[in-house]
């Protein structure tokens, strides 16, 4: 099943190119904000599949183009998101220590939201393109053998960050948590209906072109093993999200103007916009494409506007 959030955060099932109203099947969950309903649905979702399912296969359709997306996660308790977990396509020469981070939960957008890029000296801007796991029950110390009976469903998830932020080794919290760096959506797909979530072709494109390619087989650490470490070290309650990370070789540089979609195989398509009012500019250069020229550093560096290396020497 394929559930989202639409318009004034109406619940909705998603079919074919329709989205199903079933706001009704859900009233008797308490909740105050749309988070708590997906929370409680998610927590509950054995006493409402049936009904869910019924009330999509008999329901009237919405043309998904006529109607609003939101994030189907607004704001989750956690977003977790996985540290340099791939093997990038196979080059390291053995698996990275497993680590994670935090984003907080005000940076949410969904489909169609922009990304807004700040007033900061950053080196580069990037959106990290990763398949995301919704927690379904509570995950405390979890054992890998059972780690995957606490999945509720998975999404795509776009993890915006501004590099090279000063000073050195003050690193994740402001490089991660700024405002609409979460992009989520469009929907999330039920455990169920992903047969190998290791197995996952996931793209991004930027204005149309193909960024990242890779797949979630070149996992550094497996999905069970990040939710047997990170619940080691607290509780995933229902509703939390916990991103798988990223391979880093397709990076490239988010620009004032772009389109960016990211597909993730069985899921769909986010598509957000990225604005920069300060209209900083780089080369349109994967990190891959910028070191295989043989140019220093990871990433391409910037050539205009604020900040820029040559702007700052003069």
């Amino acid at each position: 099943m394929k559930i989202m959030l639409f318009n004034d955060f109406r619940l909705g099932v998603l079919r074919g190119d329709e989205v199903i109203d079933v706001t009704d099947v859900v009233r008797d969950i308490p909740c105050l904000t749309p988070q708590d309903l997906m929370r409680g649905l998610i927590a509950r979702f054995d006493d409402y599949r049936g009904r869910l399912e019924a009330a999509a296969a008999s329901g009237e359709g919405i043309a998904l183009a006529s109607v609003t997306v939101r994030p189907p996660l607004p704001r989750p308790s956690n977003i977790v998101c996985m540290a340099v977990n791939y093997m990038e396509d196979g080059t390291l020469p053995e698996p990275p220590a497993i680590n994670a981070f935090h984003k907080a939960s005000v940076c949410v957008i969904g489909p169609k939201d922009t990304m807004v890029l700040p007033d900061v000296p950053g080196k580069i801007f990037e959106g990290e393109a990763e398949l995301a796991v919704i927690i379904g029950k509570q995950a405390r110390k979890v054992r890998q053998e059972d780690a995957m009976d606490h999945i509720f469903g998975y999404t795509a998830f776009i993890d915006g960050s501004v590099r090279g932020l000063p000073p050195d080794g003050n690193v994740f919290f402001q490089m991660k948590s700024r405002d609409t760096f979460a992009a989520i959506g469009p929907v999330i797909v039920t455990r169920d209906e992903i047969a190998d979530p290791h197995d996952l072709r996931i793209i991004l494109r930027n204005n149309g072109q193909v960024m990242q390619d890779f797949s979630t087989s070149d996992m550094a650490h497996r999905i069970e093993r990040c939710i047997e470490w990170v619940s080691s070290i607290h509780s995933l309650e229902p509703g939390d999200l916990l991103s798988t990370g990223t391979n880093h070789r397709g990076l490239n540089p988010f620009m004032d103007g772009d389109r960016v979609e990211l597909e993730v195989e069985g899921v769909g398509t986010l598509e957000i916009s990225i604005r920069d009012d300060l209209k900083r500019v780089w080369k349109r250069k994967t990190r891959l494409q910028h070191t295989s020229e043989g140019h220093p550093g990871p990433y391409t560096p910037q050539l205009s506007g604020k900040y820029a290396p040559s702007q700052s020497a003069g």
